[in-house]
């Protein structure tokens, strides 16, 4: 078997030495992808105007597009996309587990369920900061992907009964008392807020802006990375999947230019959309 490749510090020397790709995302996945990050910057883009409707950006936003009315509806059918888009991920996941019985969808290396590995790896990256440690080695899903992948769901269910209850206040209205209605409304407003100031800031930086990723993480988008990276970002899957004998199918098809170039184009674009409305929404929050 052979040895895991020692990684000095946080830097990945990226090198296309036109060897072999490595799958890590299916088309499905990135697809589904795509739907969540367009909708989320949606529901940012025509929820902090509603937020902050007294700011003059947010006014004169609304007057550029027709009122805020049209912000509303915009809000709403972009909630509705990425519902459904939940929904496709959930049915999904209890597929793979319970029709196909697929190992590892709740437990294990696969999982994207924390584990005692992971926090382990949370303390030692902490020490590996901080000079006090070496760097350790993760295996198909880091610590802070786990944490940014449920915080999805955290966010709907928070963030979208809140929503939706407030969408629909009569029919919650028959079963909700008075002071619950008046809560979500702060819940929804609050809980939306956090979520673009975590998206934005802290899984924008973990994803694209840190060392080893910066500009930005083309995986999600290609669905492959170079063999090269593989091997140092993700040493002990590497090493699994060798010595399971099953690296070899999950080789993909070397990225194309104009799909690198059109992935550059939408990610830059997000993450500039993304840094504005953080921007926004700072210079809002604190003015």
């Amino acid at each position: 078997m052979p040895e895991l490749l020692e990684v000095p510090d946080e830097t990945v020397v990226r090198q296309d030495t036109g060897g072999r790709y490595i799958k890590r995302f299916s088309r499905a996945q990135r697809y589904l992808h795509a739907v969540l990050f367009t909708t989320f910057l949606g529901l940012a883009a025509t929820g902090l105007p509603l937020r902050f409707s007294e700011s003059i950006w947010a006014r004169g936003l609304a007057g550029f597009v027709g009122g805020f009315g049209a912000i509303l509806f915009v809000h709403k059918f972009c909630a509705i996309v990425l519902t459904g888009a939940f929904l496709v991920h959930l049915k999904d996941i209890f597929t793979r587990a319970f029709v196909h019985r697929e190992k590892g969808v709740f437990w294990g290396n696969t999982s994207m369920v924390g584990n005692w590995k992971d926090v382990k790896d949370l303390i030692a990256h902490l020490k590996y900061f901080v000079g006090l440690g070496r760097k350790p080695h993760f295996e198909r899903y880091a610590y802070w992907e786990k944490f940014d992948y449920w915080a999805v769901f955290w966010g709907m269910m928070v963030i979208g009964f809140s929503g939706y209850a407030m969408w629909f206040a009569p029919f919650f209205a028959r079963f909700l008392p008075g002071w619950a209605l008046n809560a979500v409304l702060v819940i929804h407003s609050e809980e939306g807020l956090l979520a673009i100031l975590f998206i934005f800031s802290i899984h924008f930086v973990n994803t694209h802006l840190r060392p080893g990723s910066f500009p930005m993480d083309m995986v999600i988008f290609t669905g492959v990375e170079s063999e090269h990276e593989f091997k140092h970002k993700r040493p002990l899957e590497f090493e699994r999947m060798l010595s399971e004998g099953k690296l070899d199918a999950r080789l993909g098809a070397k990225p194309q230019n104009w799909q690198l170039n059109f992935s550059r184009v939408i990610g830059f674009t997000a993450i500039a959309i993304g840094l504005i409305l953080l921007i926004l929404t700072l210079t809002a929050y604190f003015g």
